[in-house]
C-alpha cells in the first residue's frame, strides 16, 4: 500500500476519534441530566347528555359505555379525530373530538385540542423520515426511524438504496445524534454511526465479486420546523468503508428531505 494511502488512512481514522469521542462527552453529560416528570393525564367533565365510548378510534367500533352529564373522564392520548379516555371505574374507550369539543376543563372553559407546536418539535419522541441525495457521485434514497432519549440526544436507524452508473447497492446503520439547542426552529445536530454497505456491480463483461463492507461515519446536519408536525431535515456525513483491500474509502453524502414528528 502507498505511503500516501496509509498517512490518508490514518488521519481520517484519527478525525473519525477525535469528534466521536467529544461526541460521546457531551452525549454523556446530556444523559446524565434529570429526566422531565412524565404529564399527568388531564381531567374533563361531560356537559352534553353524555358522550359514547367506542371500542375502538372509528365509527365502526361499537359504542360501548355512555358517560353521562357531570361525570369526568380522563384523557389518556390522541389519534387522529379520537380521544382515548378512562371514565369511572377504570373503563377506557374512544371518543370522537366533536363530543370532546364539548367537555369542560377544571377551570369552567371549553376542552380544545391543542395544535402542535415548536415545543412538541423539541420535545418529540419519534421521527420518520424520507431523505435523498448524493452519495460519492451515486444517487442515495434513505429511510430512517428515530427515538429521542431526552431533547438532546437520539438514537436512530437508517436504511438507504444506492443507484449508480457502474454499480448498486444498500446500507444499514445504526446512528447517535446529539443536538445541543434543540428548543431553536432551525435545530444544527451531529452525528456519528456505523453499519454495514452491500455494492452489487452492474458490469457483465468480467462479472466482480459483490462486496460487503463495514462503515463507520461521522456528520453534522440541521432540523428545520415547517408546521404541524412536519419538519425539513439537511445532513452531510463522511465515511470510511473498512475494505478486505489492502486500503480503506473515503466516500462522502449530501442529503435532504422531510421527516414526521410524534
Amino acid at each position: 500500500m502507498a505511503a500516501g494511502n496509509t498517512t490518508t488512512t490514518h488521519l481520517t481514522r484519527r478525525r473519525i476519534r477525535s469528534i466521536a469521542a467529544a461526541l460521546l462527552c457531551a452525549t454523556a453529560l446530556q444523559l446524565a441530566a434529570p429526566a422531565d416528570a412524565a404529564d399527568e393525564y388531564r381531567t374533563v367533565t361531560v356537559a352534553d347528555p353524555y358522550i359514547e365510548m367506542h371500542s375502538g378510534p372509528g365509527r365502526g367500533y361499537p359504542v360501548f359505555h355512555v358517560v353521562d352529564r357531570g361525570e369526568s373522564v380522563e384523557i389518556i392520548k390522541q389519534r387522529a379525530d379520537w380521544f382515548l379516555v378512562r371514565a369511572g371505574r377504570g373503563k377506557e374507550g374512544w371518543v370522537k373530538q366533536e363530543q370532546m369539543n364539548r367537555t369542560l376543563q377544571p377551570d369552567g372553559n371549553t376542552f380544545s385540542v391543542p395544535r402542535p407546536s415548536i415545543e412538541d418539535f423539541t420535545n418529540a419522541k419519534w421521527e420518520l423520515g424520507v431523505l435523498a441525495g448524493d452519495f460519492d457521485g451515486a444517487n442515495i434514497v434513505s429511510l430512517y426511524g428515530s427515538y429521542s432519549l431526552n431533547p438532546h440526544v437520539s438514537v436512530e436507524l437508517w436504511g438507504s438504496q444506492i443507484l449508480g452508473n457502474f454499480s448498486d447497492g444498500w446500507m444499514a446503520s445504526a446512528n447517535i445524534v446529539h443536538e445541543t439547542w434543540p428548543e431553536w426552529r432551525v435545530s444544527p445536530f451531529f452525528t456519528m454511526g456505523a453499519g454495514i454497505i452491500r455494492t452489487e456491480p452492474k458490469t457483465t463483461i468480467i462479472q466482480p465479486e459483490d462486496r460487503t463492507d463495514e462503515i463507520g461515519h461521522v456528520g453534522a446536519g440541521f432540523r428545520i420546523y415547517i408546521t404541524r408536525r412536519f419538519l425539513f431535515r439537511a445532513e452531510f456525513k463522511s465515511y470510511v468503508v473498512f475494505t478486505s483491500r489492502d486500503e480503506n474509502e473515503e466516500v462522502e453524502e449530501w442529503k435532504a428531505g422531510f421527516a414526521y414528528f410524534f
